[in-house]
């Protein structure tokens, strides 16, 4: 596969999405007919669905609803993968990509490759959701978290995924620097720590809990074969870079470059591991 450079993925990024008012005018059209509804069987093409696990929040939870960054942080990666890859993303008639919801508890997980789940730190998993989710990613699945800041959010997630995934069999570690999803088609040096824009406008600055999170962790539960089954990313909002491209241009330059190219490697790591 192309390996693109730092300074060439930046240029080649900033190239594609340079029609950002195009792709706000867009999103007027798809804002007003696009449903919340859970996947079905019927949903899945064979094609790359951007699928987010739904759930439940817990009220002494340090974290948002499971819609935070939904709809358009999936859609917008889903565009910019089939874009700079060649990957075959599924798209309605009328050519926008198709991201999926479904329940941890449902079947339907079986069909996606890979998950994403946002402002896990209020999470709450029962005893159906996990052992669902436990066979889903011991066969095969891959499991995204984002966008929870802080050591209280870690606590919180980390005690739901142990209904899941438990130690000492399965234990979190953190990703070397070297490890595969840093190069599966960009090279990424270190994870960057991105915000929600509504904090980058007011402060400037891109931790949103102080020195609770000023430093990101890019952390996993491997399986036995040493694949990822859950990446779990801390103190950091990729969803934002994704969802909000087209909204503020000092925004934009800042993060949205290394937003995708994390984001693609990752997809693509889930469909090649």
């Amino acid at each position: 596969m192309h390996r693109l450079r730092r300074g060439g993925w930046r240029a080649a990024a900033i190239a594609t999405l340079v029609a950002a008012l195009a792709v706000a005018a867009a999103e007027a059209q798809f804002r007003g007919r696009f449903e919340a509804r859970l996947a079905t069987p019927d949903d899945y093409d064979g094609a790359f669905h951007f699928c987010r696990g739904w759930f439940r929040s817990g009220i002494n939870g340090d974290g948002g609803s499971w819609g935070v960054d939904w709809p358009w942080a999936d859609i917008n990666l889903s565009i910019r993968l089939g874009e700079l890859t060649k990957t075959t993303v599924s798209r309605d008639a009328l050519g926008d990509p198709r991201p999926l919801v479904m329940r941890l508890s449902d079947p339907t997980i079986y069909q996606c490759g890979f998950i994403m789940m946002t402002e896990v730190g209020s999470i709450v998993i029962n005893d159906e959701e996990a052992a669902n989710l436990r066979t889903y990613l011991l066969k095969g699945g891959f499991l995204w978290v984002d966008d929870f800041w802080g050591s209280y959010a870690w606590t919180w997630w980390a005690n739901q995924i142990r209904k899941v995934l438990a130690p000492p069999e399965y234990p979190i570690v953190d990703l070397p620097p070297d490890h595969p999803l840093f190069e599966v088609q960009f090279r990424i040096p270190r994870t960057p720590q991105i915000t929600n824009i509504g904090f980058w406008l007011n402060t400037g600055t891109t931790s949103e809990r102080g020195a609770d999170s000023a430093e990101v962790h890019t952390r996993a539960i491997l399986d036995r074969d040493g694949r990822i089954m859950v990446l779990m990313t801390h103190n950091t909002d990729f969803g934002d870079s994704w969802e909000r491209e087209a909204e503020d241009a000092s925004y934009f330059y800042k993060f949205a470059a290394d937003g995708y190219a994390f984001g693609v490697n990752a997809v693509l790591y889930s469909m090649t591991h």
